[in-house]
């Protein structure tokens, strides 16, 4: 147990430097960056007065360095600042936008793993097989598609043409449920509003599928990879000799064995959709975070992208020390 605490503490060690490093460029880009925050709040013809007396307001005026303490100072209380734009508490404006970043990354996720998973184990089932050929080149595919452009071929299609699903937004007009947890599909089962279960859960197939369709030729591959080489250990062959059916053997027995590196690429790939599903919500209008960031760039609101991108820089760090402490527990050859 020495090592595996020594291992998390270097992990955790490792992971908070990167935090801040991430937080620091951010900073410093947006500093550069054209453009003025005071300009996007008070528009065009602006007196210098006014902007002068905005940017004070704001403390942009203040030297570079005393920004980036005050910043840090109050990112190391959980403080994240004030939108520039809104007034309002950036911790707010991200809590209204979470939940929906969140519902979206776990149905994609469920897409991700349900179908690449599958075909990765169907794929090295049937090894040279046409439909090996198939799905590997189908996994390639998939996974080179701009997430917008696909997103916008299945809104052409289920949307436009076929007319089966809706193409923007988490739930239709009026059918919004009553906020509990700001999770729509939870909120709606809470409050027994059933219509609006039903239109969240429409709302939420097209975006959830152009996010884990893409993502999922990732995981057909390494899943056929590690399927592959379980299936030439003993145990397999021991298996075969008694008599235990195909199927059983490699669903039931080798998949689990080929799990720990897939179950550390769903971890990972789980923190990625927390933080890359910015275009996937843009191009359905999806209110998450991804468009609050894209909003805010658009608005010069420094305080609200730099809490956005904190925020997703800590959920990644998180998970990422999660999924390595959780591979170390279960293989000890990590710690070393």
């Amino acid at each position: 147990m020495s090592s595996l605490r020594t291992y998390i503490l270097g992990r955790l060690l490792l992971t908070l430097p990167m935090v801040w490093v991430l937080v620091t460029v951010v900073f410093l880009i947006l500093r550069v960056m054209p453009g003025d925050p005071c300009l996007a709040i008070l528009r065009e013809g602006a007196t210098q007065a006014q902007l002068d007396n905005c940017r004070r307001g704001l403390g942009i005026d203040r030297p570079l360095l005393v920004q980036y303490t005050s910043y840090l100072a109050g990112l190391v209380q959980g403080d994240l600042g004030t939108s520039m734009t809104r007034r309002r508490a950036v911790s707010l404006e991200i809590l209204d936008r979470f939940p929906a970043t969140l519902e979206l990354s776990i149905a994609a996720m469920l897409v991700t793993a349900g179908v690449g998973i599958s075909t990765g184990a169907f794929a090295a089932q049937h090894r040279k097989s046409p439909w090996d050929y198939v799905l590997r080149v189908w996994s390639i595919v998939i996974y080179s598609m701009p997430i917008f452009w696909f997103g916008l071929i299945l809104q052409l299609i289920f949307g436009l043409k076929l007319g089966l699903l809706p193409t923007y937004g988490r739930v239709g007009v009026e059918l919004a449920p009553q906020a509990i947890t700001g999770f729509y599909i939870l909120d709606s089962i809470l409050t027994l509003n059933w219509p609006s279960l039903f239109s969240s859960l429409k709302h939420l197939i097209l975006p959830s599928l152009t996010l884990g369709l893409v993502l999922s030729g990732i995981f057909t591959r390494l899943t056929r990879a590690n399927m592959l080489d379980v299936l030439k250990q003993d145990f397999i062959t021991a298996g075969r000799a008694r008599g235990i059916t195909e199927t059983s053997l490699v669903y039931g027995h080798a998949l689990k064995n080929a799990f720990i590196p897939i179950l550390t690429l769903m971890g990972l790939q789980f923190a990625l959709l927390l933080a890359g599903a910015i275009l996937t919500e843009t191009t359905f209008s999806w209110p998450g975070m991804g468009r609050l960031l894209v909003e805010r760039i658009y608005d010069r609101d420094f305080a609200t992208v730099q809490g956005v991108v904190t925020l997703f820089a800590v959920m990644v760090a998180v998970i990422s020390l999660l999924v390595d402490i959780a591979y170390a527990y279960i293989d000890p050859r990590i710690r070393y």
